[in-house]
């Protein structure tokens, strides 16, 4: 068995407070889901998404406030450092979890590039799709030439994207490669790419019960998130990256370089 899988159950199974937390977070969540949601959906719709909200839109405000109340409900305080730069702008972080997308929601509404998978995920799935995520087929070229040209059309519209470069999610310790070609739709819509250092833990360090372990579902993960003890959700927005034209590659580097460099990890 794998080691990360071990500490995880062994960790699951001494900890005599979780049926507690259970306890409270689940009945919140069904409230949340329940009167939350129809309001959420609400603001998605055309007629009434551009209402003002302060600074914002009705539905930028209604994404940002679900998304946010959705992280503290499963015990995570919101530590955000930095600032989201404004208009069209390519987001590009390393990628931990399935919350990510609600971490960075929770400060900008932002419309990302997903697995497919993700659609068919319950209610998380649904959601995103309603929010205008870009699904890409992963190992597939002719979908990551689909999504590189949605990507282009969004950013000169004015819209935020967001990407996780790695192509996945990982245990959490490290930040793999990451992948250069979709830096080409920042430098053809000429958008700025700003990264964005995410990590779920407490002291500085990420927790290795918040990633998937090997081979758990989205629900298995779900439902083992909803217990776990309280910690930070930091997200960390990073001063933007020079777009260099001749080297998509080293805007990869760059960006990643600087996540890197927020979490700590000292590794490149």
């Amino acid at each position: 068995m794998n080691s990360t899988t071990e500490r995880t159950r062994e960790s699951t199974r001494g900890d005599a407070m979780r049926p507690l937390r259970y306890l409270v977070r689940a009945p919140l969540l069904t409230l949340h889901v329940v009167l939350a949601l129809p309001l959420a959906v609400l603001a998605l719709n055309p007629l009434l998404a551009r209402i003002p909200v302060g600074k914002l839109r009705f539905d930028q405000f209604m994404i940002s406030w679900w998304s946010g109340t959705l992280v503290r409900l499963f015990g995570f305080r919101i530590r955000a450092h930095g600032k989201p730069l404004p208009g069209a702008v390519m987001y590009v972080a390393n990628h931990v979890s399935w919350l990510d997308i609600e971490l960075m929601h929770s400060q900008r509404a932002i419309q990302f590039v997903a697995k497919s998978e993700i659609a068919r995920w319950p209610l998380v799935g649904w959601l995103a799709t309603r929010a205008g995520t870009i699904y890409h087929q992963r190992g597939s070229t002719d979908s990551m030439s689909a999504v590189m040209g949605r990507v282009v059309e969004r950013l000169r519209e004015g819209m935020p994207v967001g990407i996780f470069p790695e192509g996945g999610t990982g245990a959490g310790k490290q930040v793999r490669t990451f992948h250069a070609r979709i830096f080409q739709a920042a430098l053809d819509a000429e958008a700025p790419v700003q990264p964005v250092a995410l990590r779920y833990g407490l002291d500085g360090m990420q927790d290795p019960d918040v990633p998937f372990s090997p081979g758990e579902s989205f629900a298995a993960n779900f439902i083992r998130l909803l217990g776990n003890r309280s910690m930070d959700a930091e997200v960390h927005f990073l001063e933007p990256v020079e777009a260099t034209p001749d080297a998509r590659r080293r805007m990869a580097e760059e960006s990643r370089a600087r996540i890197i460099d927020a979490l700590g990890y000292g590794e490149r």
